[in-house]
């Protein structure tokens, strides 16, 4: 990235290394609507072997993964999922528009929702209520911060869920970060849902894509409803290459991201303006405690300096680490926070 400029906005502002472009140009292709795309099957079978699932799915976006497991799994009119899910928040009310599903928001704890949270707002089964039909999680949670969900807590609900003849789906975006951080495999995570997204161009560094994976059935219907939602690829293996790389060479490195996060916040933490949450993994959330200025004045100040980030509220600030910054990056940044809160507070 420029030196000059530090972005802080989001893990999908990276862009494709030189080896990634090299892997993309010399991918192997063919038409993956006639399922036929070599390159495309290798990555779905790599990441469904990962997640100790029967079969995967690429998917030109994550929203659109979860969008087709919440219209492939879900068996009712409603899906229950957390009241800051990116499902609710970001995916443009996508499932009540193209599937006819409600979604269902119950405030969890910094993300994680247990059985408890859950089971109350299941729908009694009355002729004048909708069906629950699917219950979604979302693991490392993104509003949050980053937070990842306990392997204990999520297999609970999905024992239980299933039990009630409820499937569970897994938006796991930057389920990577959470197998990093706590050491535990992807498939451990994976276990507790019937359908799992994972993310390639958050964090990883690919240019685009997801995977969707499941049972060989679930699959086969994902597949007809992501051509129903214009989600069908041809030669696709050039953008699959770009995602098998990133499985292959930026997994591991997530950890730096999960420490420039730590140091930011811990520097972020030494102002007195600001009141900072631990990272678990590369989200780091801020919220102003100074009465002289409020989130959005401080981000926009920053983004003169050189800084870019998300206001979420006018009190809070959202940082996220990635593969394009080093520590130089975190040390220039919090410079420029501490500069602009002398500037804002003698203004």
């Amino acid at each position: 990235m420029n030196r000059e400029y530090v972005d802080l906005r989001s893990d999908t502002v990276t862009r494709p290394s030189a080896a990634m472009r090299a892997e993309m140009a010399r991918a192997e292709v063919g038409d993956d609507v006639y399922r036929e795309d070599p390159t495309v099957n290798r990555l779905q079978e790599v990441v469904a072997e990962l997640l100790a699932k029967e079969a995967g799915l690429f998917m030109p976006s994550g929203t659109m993964s979860n969008q087709v497991a919440v219209r492939a799994a879900c068996r009712g009119g409603e899906a229950i999922c957390e009241a800051d899910a990116h499902t609710f928040h970001y995916e443009m009310a996508a499932a009540a528009a193209r599937s006819g599903i409600q979604l269902v928001p119950v405030a969890g704890t910094r993300g994680v929702l247990t059985w408890a949270d859950v089971e109350g707002a299941i729908r009694p089964v009355a002729d004048y209520f909708p069906r629950t039909g699917l219950i979604c999680l979302e693991n490392t949670h993104n509003r949050a911060g980053g937070t990842i969900f306990p392997v204990d807590v999520m297999a609970d609900v999905a024992v239980k869920a299933r039990a009630r003849g409820i499937p569970v789906h897994l938006d796991g975006a930057r389920l990577w970060n959470a197998s990093v951080a706590t050491g535990t495999p992807l498939a451990a995570y994976a276990a507790s849902a019937d359908s799992v997204s994972v993310c390639f161009s958050k964090g990883l560094g690919a240019p685009v894509g997801s995977c969707l994976c499941g049972s060989r059935e679930f699959v086969e219907e994902a597949i007809m409803v992501r051509r129903s939602f214009g989600g069908a690829m041809r030669q696709a293996g050039i953008l699959a290459a770009a995602a098998l790389y990133a499985v292959e060479h930026n997994v591991e490195r997530l950890g730096d991201d999960h420490r420039r996060a730590r140091t930011l916040a811990e520097g972020l933490a030494d102002i007195p303006a600001f009141s900072v949450d631990v990272p678990e993994t590369n989200i780091v959330m801020v919220d102003v405690t100074d009465d002289a200025f409020t989130a959005p004045a401080l981000a926009g100040l920053l983004e003169k300096e050189g800084v870019s980030l998300h206001a979420l509220g006018p009190r809070r600030l959202r940082a996220v680490t990635h593969l394009e910054l080093d520590d130089a990056d975190i040390e220039r940044a919090l410079n420029a926070f501490e500069g602009a809160v002398a500037r804002l507070r003698s203004s």
